[in-house]
């Protein structure tokens, strides 16, 4: 009896020595994949990267979900707060209210943008959760402009509910109230450039379009100020997202 119970022991033992070099495999494994995983991330996708971690790349909090780079004077510091608190200002208005609260990313130097993986923009939306700002998008406009794009997606993200890509151009544009493509709100016309043609409804259609013609940006926010405002004015998105999250078809809601 004390034989046969020494050797279930053992087995036991073994079984057990088995399992944890299983276990210990399948961790290593797993570390392995998620620094693999992150390297990706780091080397091709830069912008991810430092708007997950800002303080990665060395940037510092100088607002509450505001990230800018260190060693900054007081008045630039102020300056990119002062442009994300107007930017927010901006979007809370005109939507009545926020669902987003995306994480933002200024640089003041050029240096400090193509570190973090930014280009020749002034700006741009990364994921619909956060904003980068360059030395030159260090500004209520552009800063309101890629918020914009972020509280449409994040309004639109759970149906999967999508809208052409010069209506989301327009609109940011709307909101922002960018001086360079739409008259002010008090003109009796805030069109600048009418849109003779069809206008661009995927990104990459879009992003070609408007490098080639900057007035595409004034197109697309001349053709939605005129729907916007023939719809009884930002109530209007608020009831085309609703019914594009219900299943509706865009073309089909706005006539465009």
């Amino acid at each position: 009896m004390r034989s046969l119970a020494l050797i279930g022991s053992l087995d036991g033992d073994e079984v057990g020595r088995g399992a944890r070099r299983v276990l210990a495999w399948l961790l290593a494994a797993l570390a392995i994949a998620l620094v693999a995983a992150v390297t990706v991330v780091v080397v091709w996708f830069p912008p991810l990267a430092a708007t997950t971690c800002p303080g990665c790349y060395g940037l510092e909090r100088v607002a509450p979900g505001v990230y800018a780079e260190p060693g900054l004077p007081a008045s630039r510091r102020q300056q990119v707060v002062s442009a994300v608190e107007e930017a927010n200002r901006r979007v809370d208005r005109f939507y009545g209210g926020r669902v987003s609260s995306p994480r933002i990313v200024a640089c003041l130097t050029d240096g400090c943008y193509r570190r973090i993986g930014g280009g020749g923009e002034r700006g741009v939306a990364v994921l619909n959760s956060a904003v980068m700002l360059s030395p030159r998008g260090v500004d209520p406009v552009i800063a309101s402009h890629e918020m914009s794009h972020v509280e449409l997606h994040t309004r639109l993200h759970s149906s999967g509910a999508r809208v052409p890509q010069w209506f989301d151009e327009g609109l940011a544009v709307l909101v922002s109230g960018d001086p360079r493509h739409l008259a002010p709100a008090t003109a009796p016309d805030r069109c600048l450039v009418p849109a003779a043609e069809p206008l661009p409804e995927t990104l990459d259609g879009w992003l070609k379009a408007a490098a080639a013609d900057p007035r595409t940006y004034a197109e697309a926010a001349c053709r939605v100020d005129g729907w916007v405002a023939a719809h009884g004015g930002s109530p209007a998105v608020l009831d085309l997202v609703r019914r594009l999250n219900s299943g509706e078809d865009f073309h089909a809601i706005t006539g465009m």
